[in-house]
């Protein structure tokens, strides 16, 4: 999963949301450096990856990437994941978008001195450019991929992403719907954090 998706599985403990914003950047038992709330958020973002790299309905959405980017599909899969977020937010949060980016920025920037260099390099640039807010667009979702593919080894075909989304994007939608759900279940089940669960018969 991508920033937000990791954002919003952190409920409300704002020290368990900045060590899932940041577990991508510490690895091993570096974790142990930090505050306990902040470690366990660590730890939670690392146990997201492996329940989302594992599931078959992720792999199932990486097959439509795989040929354009390889080994790499599951990191774009993870960008099409927070777009389908964003763009369907209003179904797994009481609180729109814009005021829940707004609190992960104030929450980040109070505790900017423990964020990781890497972290704090890009975070005055994600919340700029409003990154979090720009997902629920395709724009918005491919201008992210673009320029992650210009600062690391992600390929850059930004633009075949976007065409592969326009195509496929009722059952990527789908995809992620039944995914997410998954995912929130698994999340408060073990975790025992407070997510709100999509009503998922609405539209039926």
């Amino acid at each position: 999963m991508n920033y937000l998706a990791h954002l919003h599985l952190s409920g409300e403990s704002e020290k368990l949301l900045v060590g899932n914003f940041i577990g991508d950047y510490v690895k091993g038992n570096k974790y142990l450096q930090y505050d306990e709330e902040i470690a366990k958020g660590i730890l939670l973002h690392r146990q997201i990856d492996s329940f989302t790299d594992s599931h078959p309905l992720q792999k199932e959405a990486k097959l439509m990437f795989r040929d354009e980017f390889g080994l790499y599909s599951g990191i774009v899969v993870d960008f099409m994941y927070d777009h389908f977020l964003a763009k369907n937010w209003n179904n797994y949060s009481a609180v729109h978008l814009p005021a829940f980016a707004k609190r992960v920025h104030a929450v980040l920037l109070s505790n900017f001195t423990v964020l990781p260099r890497r972290v704090q390099g890009f975070l005055p640039f994600l919340i700029q450019n409003k990154r979090l807010l720009s997902y629920a667009s395709i724009d918005g979702i491919i201008q992210s991929l673009k320029i992650m593919g210009n600062y690391t080894s992600l390929p850059g075909k930004s633009e075949h992403a976007r065409t592969i989304l326009t195509e496929n994007y009722i059952e990527l939608n789908a995809n992620f719907s039944a995914f997410f759900a998954e995912l929130i279940d698994f999340v408060t089940d073990n975790q025992k954090i407070a997510i709100k669960k999509p009503d998922l018969t609405i539209g039926l």
